[in-house]
């Protein structure tokens, strides 16, 4: 058995799938960061197969070669803005965003809104991939887990 068959082993055959909400529990929102983007840390954690989404640092790490899917719906509350990219070693890749200013919340009922998005990325072993919540934005989540990051290894290659 060669290197990359004993690895590909040892990576509950070749299974790895992760789903995350934001909040572990209740509800809020993320903190407002005026000048850097920020990595969003996905607390509630469902489905963990192969280990490869680390819940403290938001991080999916690919633990080999292989082409992966990646979803992801964030949510805002009220007038506030949420909007947030896909990173590949800090590489924007898709952002997904819903604008909720002034003139769009007016007239409508002041609740939650939402955006998603999704991508198929073909990721080496080591890659790094994250959520990146852009400057002056926000995310929501409640104790019905709205926003969420999941992805999952399609097949190695």
């Amino acid at each position: 058995m060669n290197l990359k068959t004993e690895h590909f082993c040892s990576v509950s055959g070749n299974k790895v799938a992760f789903s995350a909400s934001l909040l572990a529990q209740g509800s809020g929102s993320t903190e407002r960061s005026a000048f850097r983007d920020t990595t969003l840390v996905f607390k509630r954690v469902v489905t963990n197969i192969g280990d490869a989404y680390n819940p403290q640092t938001g991080v999916f790490t690919a633990p080999l070669r292989g082409a992966y899917h990646f979803q992801w719906c964030i949510s805002s509350y009220k007038d506030e803005t949420t909007a947030a990219v896909l990173v590949k070693n800090d590489q924007q890749v898709f952002s997904a965003w819903e604008y909720r200013g002034f003139f769009t919340t007016m007239n409508d009922d002041m609740g939650i809104s939402s955006a998603s998005n999704g991508a198929s990325l073909l990721l080496e072993e080591g890659d790094a991939v994250s959520l990146r919540l852009f400057p002056l934005c926000v995310i929501f989540d409640y104790g019905l887990h709205i926003s969420s990051f999941s992805g999952h290894l399609l097949f190695p290659m």
